[in-house]
C-alpha cells in the first residue's frame, strides 16, 4: 500500500507532489507515460510562464525546470515510460512498462493530474482528401521543438486557441509563411496578449467566422477552402476563399484525459473532467484531481496553483483529516459556462474559497454575481470578459453558512 500516487508527472503532477511532501507525505509515487517529467511544458519553449508562481518569465522547459528541482532531494519516485492501463474504484492504479512489466499498486490517495489532449481532424468532420500535412497544432509543436523538424512552409491555422495563435509566430520565425488564422466563432479562443504577439506583430490575418469547407491534394495537402460562416455556424455559399497550402494546423480544442477517471465511476462534469470539491477531491473518496484533466487552464500558474490544493487535501486524506460532509452546491447561472469547483464544504481553515469558471460570450462592462437562494451574495465588476479567458473569483466562506446551493451568473 503506497501513500499517495501521482499519476501524470507534467505541471499539475509536480506541483501536487510538492505540495503534498510540504505537508509531510514522504511516500510518494510518480507515473509519468512520457520518458521524462515536465508533460507538455518539455515543448513550450516559449517564454510567459511563471509570472504569478515565480515572478518571473520563464520558458515551459524552465519552468517544469524549477519544480523538478524542488523535488530532487524530497525522495518522490518517478516511473517514467509507464502507462496506467486502468484506475479501480478500491484505488489500485494498473500500469505497464518495458522496465517494470504489468503492476498493481494500491494507494491510501490519489491524485489525477493526465493534462488533456487536442480535438482531431476527425472530432470536427472536416470534409475532403485525406492527404498528409494535417496536424493538430501541439503535435506540429512538437515535432518542431522536441523532433526539430519543419513541418510545412505554407501553413493555414484552424482555430485561433492559444496553441494555434502560437504557432502561428513559431512557423514564422522558422521561415514558414503562415497565410491565415481561420476561426469559425466570432471571437478568438486565444488569450489577447496572444492574438496581439502572435497574430499581429507578424500581420498574420485572423478571419472571424469563417471555417475550413474543404482540403485538397492526394499524398501532400496542396490547399483548402475557407468560407464565412451564418450565425448558426454553417456554410455561406459564395464566401469561398482559395489557400494554396502545404500545412493545415488544427487548434479546434482541448479535452481533458479522463479514460481513466470514467472507468473508476467518477462522476463527469460539462467540461469532461471529474466534478470536484473545493480541495479538489472527486466524487470517488481519496481520489483527487487537478490542472487540465478538470478543465483547460490559460496558464500554468493556476495549474500549480490548482494542484497544490490537490496535493495538500490529499496529504491531509492521509493523515486522516477528513472534510465535513455537507456541501453547497455551486451552479452556472446567465453565461457562464461552468464552474470549479461544483461543491464547496465546510472549512474552518480558509476564510475564502476561489471559484474559477469561463463565460459562453464576449461581453463589457458587467457584474459577476454568486445569487443564494434568497439574495445576491456578493458581486465582482469586470470590463471585459471571453470564453477564451478563464475568470476566477473568491468567495467569503461566511456568506455560505445558510446556504445549500449557490449560482455564479454574470448581469449583463
Amino acid at each position: 500500500m503506497r501513500d499517495l500516487i501521482i499519476i501524470g508527472g507534467g505541471p499539475a503532477g509536480l506541483a501536487a507532489a510538492y505540495a503534498a511532501y510540504e505537508k509531510g507525505v514522504r511516500d510518494i509515487l510518480i507515473i509519468e507515460r512520457d520518458a521524462k517529467l515536465g508533460g507538455i511544458l518539455n515543448q513550450c519553449i516559449h517564454n510567459g510562464f511563471g509570472l504569478h508562481r515565480f515572478g518571473e518569465e520563464l520558458s515551459g522547459p524552465e519552468y517544469a525546470g524549477r519544480y523538478i528541482a524542488m523535488l530532487k532531494d524530497t525522495g518522490v519516485e518517478v516511473y517514467s515510460d509507464t502507462m496506467v492501463l486502468e484506475l479501480r474504484p478500491d484505488r489500485t492504479v494498473c500500469a505497464v512498462s518495458a522496465a517494470r512489466g504489468y503492476v498493481e499498486l494500491q494507494a491510501k490517495a490519489i491524485v489525477l493530474a493526465m493534462g488533456c489532449r487536442e480535438r482531431t481532424r476527425g472530432a470536427i468532420s472536416i470534409p475532403g482528401k485525406r492527404p498528409s500535412g494535417v496536424f493538430t497544432a501541439g503535435a506540429a509543436q512538437r515535432y518542431l521543438n522536441m523532433e526539430g523538424w519543419l513541418c510545412g512552409k505554407r501553413v493555414v491555422i484552424l482555430g485561433s486557441g492559444d496553441i494555434g495563435l502560437i504557432m502561428a509566430r513559431r512557423m514564422t520565425l522558422e521561415g514558414a509563411k503562415v497565410l491565415a488564422c481561420v476561426e469559425v466563432m466570432p471571437y478568438s479562443g486565444g488569450l489577447n496578449r496572444n492574438i496581439v504577439q502572435c497574430l499581429h506583430d507578424f500581420d498574420i490575418p485572423l478571419y472571424l467566422s469563417h471555417t475550413v469547407t474543404d482540403i485538397r491534394g492526394d499524398k501532400r495537402l496542396t490547399g483548402v477552402t475557407v468560407m464565412k460562416v451564418d450565425d448558426r455556424r454553417m456554410p455561406i455559399p459564395g464566401t469561398e476563399m482559395d489557400f494554396d497550402c502545404d500545412t493545415l494546423l488544427l487548434s479546434v480544442g482541448l479535452i481533458p484525459e479522463n479514460e481513466l477517471t470514467r472507468q473508476a465511476g467518477i462522476t463527469i462534469s460539462k467540461t469532461n473532467g471529474p466534478v470536484v470539491f473545493d480541495n479538489m477531491e472527486t466524487s470517488l473518496p481519496g481520489v483527487f484531481a487537478c490542472g487540465n484533466v478538470v478543465h483547460v487552464h490559460d496558464l500554468v500558474d493556476f495549474v500549480s496553483e490548482e494542484a497544490a490544493r490537490a496535493g495538500s487535501a490529499a496529504a491531509d486524506r492521509i493523515f486522516g483529516k477528513l472534510p465535513g460532509e455537507s456541501a453547497v452546491s455551486v451552479l452556472t447561472g446567465n453565461a457562464v459556462s461552468y464552474t470549479v469547483p461544483q461543491y464547496i464544504r465546510d472549512s474552518e481553515n480558509e476564510k475564502a474559497v476561489s471559484v474559477s469558471f469561463r463565460v459562453n460570450k464576449v461581453m463589457e462592462n458587467v457584474t459577476i454575481e454568486v445569487q443564494g437562494k434568497e439574495k445576491t451574495l456578493c458581486s465582482y465588476k469586470r470590463a471585459h470578459m471571453a470564453p477564451g479567458e478563464m475568470e476566477k473569483i473568491v468567495i467569503p466562506r461566511v456568506l455560505l453558512k445558510n446556504e445549500t446551493a449557490v449560482t455564479v451568473a454574470i448581469k449583463e
